[in-house]
């Protein structure tokens, strides 16, 4: 890969993260959507009436 920056390497120029950090993020933010979407099912669960 020809890159056009002589202080980057092509890990770099390719914007890749070695430390993976932009999965952390989604994997965590999908984890809090769905423990949000948990509580509000059994809040709504719970608030019903008996039958």
């Amino acid at each position: 890969m020809e890159t056009y920056d002589p202080n980057k390497n092509t890990t770099e120029v390719r914007q890749a993260n070695p430390r993976k950090m932009n999965l952390r993020v989604l994997i965590i933010s999908m984890s809090v959507v769905v423990i949000a979407f948990a509580l509000i099912f059994l809040v709504f669960s719970m608030m019903q009436p008996s039958t």
